[in-house]
């Protein structure tokens, strides 16, 4: 797969730039998906089994090369990535990718952010922008039988956890998002035991799920869901840790996505 492009401006704040490398993805999340769900609508992909399959980016490194240039006294942080995983688990091309873009902006003085449900490469400890660099990992529950079902092909908490620590044990900034956080009609879980199990990070991103009618039939979920963010703002004090809630109220339109949805159909919601 070829592009045209590859960087572009998010209008996020920090965060003001973005890369996606990768077209696709095989975690299978089962939210369902926003970025499948933006990627079907818009012809990127026509069904969920070909976005299982994902596809690299093929110019990535040469349109990089091009773009930097052009980007990198703009860039305050890049991201990688909004609607793929750079450290997609089981796919170690698209790691060996992610890192040769990492070095490859850095070395260019740009600093970076990842995100991922897989495992985080103790390399990234090793990158020019290492301590200025920030890695983070997506984690909504330590029950791996959940995750199984919640995000079949994403790798288990506690490797995650395992690859998060290290980097921030090698002095390295990271950061942890609790996003989409789910309703307790869909698993029943103690929000402190994720936050104590993550109290090493610098940052604590949280989010509600949106997307899924299931939400809505748990009684009160937006109460739920303002209880969940006093507690993760209160955890955040208390540990010295930066803490960002999605939305004020968590309970309204998801932070990252700029553009609506299509309605969910029962056949995508989360079956459990």
């Amino acid at each position: 797969m070829l592009r045209k492009t590859l960087i572009y401006k998010t209008g996020m704040g920090e965060i003001d730039y973005c890369l996606n490398h990768v077209l696709g993805c095989s975690h299978g999340c089962r939210y369902p998906c926003y970025a499948y769900l933006m990627a079907k609508r818009f012809g990127r992909v026509r069904n969920y089994a070909e976005w299982l399959n994902p596809q690299v980016v093929e110019n990535a490194l040469e349109l990089l090369d091009k773009e930097i240039p052009k980007f990198k006294d703009k860039i305050k942080l890049l991201h990688l990535c909004f609607s793929t995983d750079p450290f997609m688990y089981g796919h170690p091309e698209i790691a060996e990718l992610s890192l040769k873009i990492l070095t490859r902006a850095n070395l260019a003085g740009i600093r970076c952010s990842v995100l991922t449900k897989g495992v985080l490469p103790y390399e990234l400890a090793q990158m020019p922008l290492a301590q200025e660099n920030r890695y983070g990992i997506t984690l909504v529950s330590l029950n791996d039988k959940f995750l199984e079902r919640y995000e079949p092909g994403a790798s288990k908490a506690g490797e995650r956890l395992k690859a998060l620590r290290a980097l921030h044990e090698a002095g390295c900034k990271t950061w942890i998002c609790i996003e989409p956080y789910p309703t307790p009609n869909i698993i029943r879980q103690n929000l402190g035991e994720l936050l104590e199990a993550v109290s090493f990070a610098d940052q604590i991103v949280f989010g509600r799920l949106n997307y899924n009618n299931l939400v809505e039939q748990c009684p009160n979920y937006e109460q739920f869901y303002k209880k969940c963010a006093d507690t993760v703002t209160d955890f955040c004090n208390r540990h010295g840790i930066n803490c960002n809630l999605k939305n004020k109220d968590t309970a309204t339109t998801p932070a990252y996505k700029s553009e609506p949805a299509a309605p969910v159909s029962r056949q995508q919601e989360l079956d459990l």
